[in-house]
């Protein structure tokens, strides 16, 4: 699959918008405890057949990022009504994806705020 087929969608989440304000990162990339960056994080719609590898390589060559690892869930559709009818709203599948400490920010995310 061609990375353009792979990605259909970007989603801003909360987390999207914690990864636009994020604090500095520390040169010395060492958090203090259980301190951990959420920023960094982007979520996007893929293809149901994507797998993480395919969603890592399509965002790292579209967004010339580095991500350092890809979540995936399968979301199943809506009953929604209209009227009497009834019917089902499309599945689709939602990848997380990380950013390591020294990749630089998406800058299409950085446009939404």
């Amino acid at each position: 699959m061609v990375a353009e087929d792979i990605i259909l969608k970007p989603v801003l989440t909360e987390k999207g918008y914690d990864g636009i304000n994020a604090p500095e990162i520390p040169k010395s990339g060492k958090y203090k405890g259980d301190q951990k960056i959420s920023g960094m994080k982007y979520t996007f719609i893929v293809a149901k057949s994507a797998t993480k590898t395919q969603v890592k390589l399509a965002v790292e060559k579209l967004f010339g990022v580095t991500v350092e690892y890809v979540n995936t869930v399968n979301c199943k559709g809506k009953l929604k009504r209209m009227g009497r009818n009834e019917g089902y709203t499309s599945d689709y599948k939602k990848a997380i994806v990380q950013l390591t400490a020294d990749s630089k920010a998406i800058e299409f995310f950085n446009s939404l705020s």
